[in-house]
């Protein structure tokens, strides 16, 4: 299986399984301080992973790939729209707003990423990835009816719609920066929004929950938003956009099958379709081959690399030779014909 997709496929599991265990932390606090306490357990648990790999290697191991100037107003933009705005947003229509309307409304984040992808950031797609994306979004969308026919959309609805909009943004300005350090990116993420809400419910005149709860709250931030968020942020860089949110979009279908592990109940048949919707869509993605003549043009980046047909270049330093490695170097234009995905080194127009 492709790198990319085992990492989206990660990404998803992780926040996927998260969100039941999120589920019995709401009604112990407000959920704008659970917002913030999850960010920030992501933020400061992969603080603490970054500098003892920084300590460990020296610097050496993180210097090549850490973010630059370019990348700050990509990353402010994605903390501003997916870390702050869009849980405020989402705190704001679940008040408004019945449950099984809200999940099924979440739905729309990878909807609204992939069309940003094709349509506005210029991503490729063909039949077979929007097919597999329609699948899979289907299988969302069952599992967040759970068999209830009845659907009554309220005004908080746009502020829902308003939030997934905000993290299809997001999504899409994390790919501008996912050739950069993934640790560095989503622990400034995480630290920076995890303060901002943090604020915003102690600003409400919320209260700090008891030190067990904070624990637990931070440790699943820290699996759920900050692991979960480098997988992703490594899926960006080999497989675009549109592709890992479509892949993570799995993530409702883990999060059912770990509620239903922990509540020891029997899986209805809404489910197995599901599934079955699921596991067909994600086929379709795996089993994608596309490839033609196209024309690297000349870049300069950093990133973690092999000397592959896309990297043939000297080294203005000692190197011992060791794959994959890390430092800053230049693509000269090349033409060649192989199958690829939209990675960080295939993002030429068709």
């Amino acid at each position: 299986m492709h790198r990319g997709v085992v990492y989206a496929l990660l990404a998803a599991t992780l926040f996927g399984a998260s969100t039941p265990f999120s589920k019995i932390l709401v009604g112990q606090m407000a959920p704008v301080m659970l917002a913030g306490l999850l960010y920030l357990g992501s933020g400061l648990g992969l603080l603490a992973w970054y500098s003892l790999r920084f300590l460990i290697s020296g610097g050496k191991k993180t210097s090549g790939d850490r973010l630059t100037k370019s990348d700050l107003p990509w990353l402010g933009g994605a903390i501003l729209t997916g870390g702050i705005a869009g849980p405020v947003l989402l705190m704001i229509g679940l008040t408004l707003t019945p449950a099984s309307s809200a999940s099924l409304l979440l739905n729309i984040e990878g909807v609204l990423t992939a069309l940003l992808a094709w349509f506005v950031f210029k991503e490729n797609f063909d039949r077979r990835i929007f097919a597999g994306m329609i699948l899979i979004v289907m299988a969302g969308v069952l599992l967040s009816l759970g068999g209830d026919s009845k659907l009554e959309v309220p005004w908080g609805a746009l502020a829902i719609v308003a939030a997934c909009l905000c993290w299809a943004i997001d999504n899409n300005l994390t790919r501008k920066v996912s050739a950069s350090d993934a640790v560095q990116i989503a622990g400034i993420k995480g630290l920076v929004a995890g303060s901002v809400n943090l604020s915003i419910a102690l600003a409400l005149g919320y209260s700090i929950p008891d030190t067990p709860t904070i624990f637990s709250a931070s440790v699943i931030g820290f699996c759920g938003y900050g692991l979960s968020l480098v997988m992703f942020v490594l899926a960006l860089r080999h497989l675009g956009t549109a592709r890992t949110g479509a892949y993570f979009s799995a993530a409702p279908f883990v999060g059912a099958v770990v509620s239903l592990l922990i509540l020891g109940e029997t899986p209805n048949t809404v489910f197995w379709i599901a599934a079955a919707l699921m596991g067909a869509g994600i086929w379709l993605h795996v089993t994608e081959t596309h490839g033609h003549e196209h024309t690297h043009l000349p870049l300069s980046h950093a990133h973690a690399h092999r000397h592959d047909a896309h990297h043939q270049h000297e080294h203005d330093f000692p190197w011992d030779g060791k794959e994959p490695h890390v430092h800053p170097h230049e693509h000269e234009t090349l033409t060649h014909s192989h199958e690829h995905f939209p990675d960080i080194n295939h993002r030429h127009k068709h």
